[in-house]
């Protein structure tokens, strides 16, 4: 009996399952330590009484960029010392095409959530009025969310649809990580203010899988980050909605009135937690399956589809031929 073989497969690497686990121990290590040194400068900060502009804004910026960091860091030690592969296995690189798949994303995800916008308005359940905030005000606010939606879900990218589930596509488990990731994500909105347990928990899950189908698509993150950001800016800069839950924009373009019934539109939970936003995701994940405007380059697909992809000749070439 091969004592080795609950932990190294028969490509001699260590099992996906393991991968997973030790990523996950990872980002729980790098996020403690960070958000520890974080907390000794708050402390600093607050004990010489300097004053920081914006300071909720700022503290969500960095809460959200520990996040990023972390898993970007515990999936490139992994990658690394784990499995021998480059940072760019990651997909997040400036690769052929990159900025093209964050420009389409971007339009599905602002498309998908005006579907579901469209669908709560037809049904009566849903109101919108011009803002009669002040231009400038207005501006401030749709520019600086901008920054945070795409500061936010690069984070949740990175946590969810990064190394955990790329491994698992190394694999042959992909079915297995859009699982493994998208209850997790889902579980992560429980604690929001307004969630309407049930369908929130369905909706969001579905979210996890078109996510994880954006990913798999290209084996990049690009396309599934303009998908996840422009979804929620749009709900909340300019429809002026919930966003999962938190009213996160202050003086949105549109001000929009939930007429009710909750179970289209979502009631305080937002769109996210209706019937209109089951139907739009439904649709935008199959568009998103059936698309031809979007596939990997050679690379990222070796390289995230292969148990023991070939980091050295075979990708040159593959290089040179692009």
């Amino acid at each position: 009996m091969d004592l080795r073989a609950p932990f190294i497969n028969e490509h001699g690497r260590l099992r996906s399952g393991w991968r997973l686990i030790l990523f996950v121990g990872s980002f729980l290590a790098l996020f403690l330590l960070l958000s520890t040194g974080v907390r000794i400068v708050y402390v600093v900060v607050d004990v010489t009484g300097l004053h920081i502009p914006y300071a909720n804004f700022v503290a969500d910026v960095i809460y959200r960029g520990l996040l990023l960091a972390s898993a970007l860091g515990a999936g490139y030690i992994c990658c690394r010392f784990v499995e021998g592969l480059p940072w760019r296995s990651l997909g997040l690189t400036l690769h052929r095409r990159w900025f093209f798949d964050f420009l389409v994303g971007s339009m599905i995800g602002l498309l998908s959530l005006a579907l579901a916008v469209g669908i709560a308005a037809a049904a009566g359940a849903l109101r919108f009025s011009i803002s009669s905030d002040l231009l400038l005000a207005i501006i401030k606010s749709v520019g600086g969310s901008a920054v945070l939606f795409v500061i936010a879900a690069l984070a949740e990218e990175a946590m969810f649809r990064g190394y955990a589930l790329q491994t698992l596509s190394r694999a042959k488990l992909a079915w297995l990580g859009i699982l493994l990731t998208s209850v997790p994500f889902a579980m992560g909105h429980f604690w929001n203010p307004n969630v309407v347990r049930g369908v929130t928990f369905i909706n969001t899950t579905l979210a996890g899988v078109w996510l994880a189908i954006a990913y798999l698509r290209t084996r990049s993150l690009w396309l599934p980050l303009g998908v996840h950001w422009s979804w929620n800016w749009a709900l909340g800069a300019l429809f002026g909605l919930p966003v999962s839950g938190l009213n996160l924009v202050s003086h949105p373009l549109l001000q929009g009135k939930d007429l009710g019934p909750a179970w289209i539109t979502g009631g305080s939970y937002g769109i996210e937690g209706g019937a209109a936003g089951t139907i739009a995701l439904i649709v935008s994940s199959l568009f998103l399956w059936r698309t031809r405007l979007v596939s990997p380059t050679p690379e990222l697909l070796k390289l995230t589809s292969e148990e023991n992809p070939t980091t050295s000749a075979t990708v040159l070439s593959i290089q040179a031929a692009d």
